[in-house]
């Protein structure tokens, strides 16, 4: 269990230790949905603490650049990772997101969204971020998480189509257990993709999103079945259902607590069946909690591991 993204200010007190970080809070302008927010964010060696406390963390401001560009320099996302990796033990485990560069069949340019020329590059994939990833991190790097944004109806393409692209882009990348594809589009979650990802043994990732059904739906899709390769699963706690990016980001902003309306108890239900399943197939899963599913990720990490451990499921692990 682990949480998307770290480093949070409104986590001292539950993650972090105060004294420690006195003076060293920094902070920076983010806009959603065209308001300002300010986060307040700790220095990257506040890792060190959150695995003190978690087994696993997603870093996904690697969705939004690459590690090298195309002439092989690296970018300011790889002296970022590269800062992490300092601070980071043999055992501790990261999850990265691959760039939306790579990943996604329309991206922002100019201020609106343009078609992806790179969508599913696997040149660009393997030499601007795998090769660099697993260098910066090696064994520590568990997992690679291709998500691939929701696209309206008229956007859409079928999912043979789709399918035949990722057959393509699997079959040309370096052969690796640790990919899984995010699809936010319900009518992608179908059998000629799922094909796809199980032949080439890419894990289905399980989304508590915006637009997506239920999680247990999103699995009983793919058969009850956990494509991954090397028997691992990831479940993304990330938005309540219904809500959109920006009103979730903006009612749990500053992320230090539960709230009110934003949070939906079903979500817990939803993760507990998931878990369930994935033990009965002998399957781990890396459950990772964003802020914006209920306000505040180390709150939701705690109701979860209590729930699970109600169940009659002894802890084994590093825990919240």
């Amino acid at each position: 269990m682990g949480t998307a993204s770290d480093r949070y200010a409104g986590w001292v007190g539950q993650i972090y230790t105060a004294e420690r970080y006195r003076g060293r809070v920094t902070a920076r302008t983010h806009r959603v949905g065209g308001r300002s927010f300010k986060e307040e964010v700790l220095p990257v060696e506040s890792v060190e603490e959150y695995f003190e406390h978690f087994g696993v963390l997603e870093i996904d401001y690697t969705f939004y650049a690459p590690l090298m560009n195309t002439e092989g320099a690296p970018t300011p996302t790889f002296r970022i990772l590269e800062a992490y990796g300092r601070h980071l033990r043999a055992d501790d485990h990261i999850i990265l997101k691959v760039p939306q560069a790579i990943c996604a069949r329309k991206i922002m340019r100019g201020g609106r969204y343009v078609p992806n020329a790179d969508f599913l590059d696997s040149q660009l994939f393997t030499r601007c971020f795998y090769e660099p990833a697993v260098q910066l991190l090696g064994s520590r790097l568990i997992a690679l998480i291709f998500e691939q944004e929701y696209q309206r109806r008229e956007e859409q393409t079928p999912p043979e189509e789709l399918a035949e692209r990722l057959e393509s882009f699997f079959r040309t990348i370096p052969a690796d257990p640790r990919y899984h594809l995010e699809l936010r589009t319900e009518r992608y979650l179908s059998k000629p993709v799922f094909a796809v990802m199980e032949r080439h043994g890419v894990g289905q990732v399980l989304s508590h999103w915006t637009w997506l059904p239920p999680l247990g739906r999103q699995l009983a899709r793919a058969g009850g079945l956990f494509f991954n390769s090397s028997r691992q699963a990831i479940v993304r706690l990330m938005t309540p259902r219904g809500t959109r990016y920006e009103e979730a980001y903006a009612r749990a902003h500053p992320f230090h607590a539960l709230v009110e309306g934003l949070f939906q108890p079903g979500m817990i239900d939803d993760t507990l069946e998931v878990l369930e399943a994935a033990l009965s197939q002998d399957v781990k899963v890396h459950l990772i909690i964003n802020n914006r599913s209920g306000g505040n990720a180390p709150h939701i990490a705690r109701m979860i591991a209590r729930r699970f451990l109600e169940q009659g499921h002894p802890p084994r692990a590093a825990s919240t």
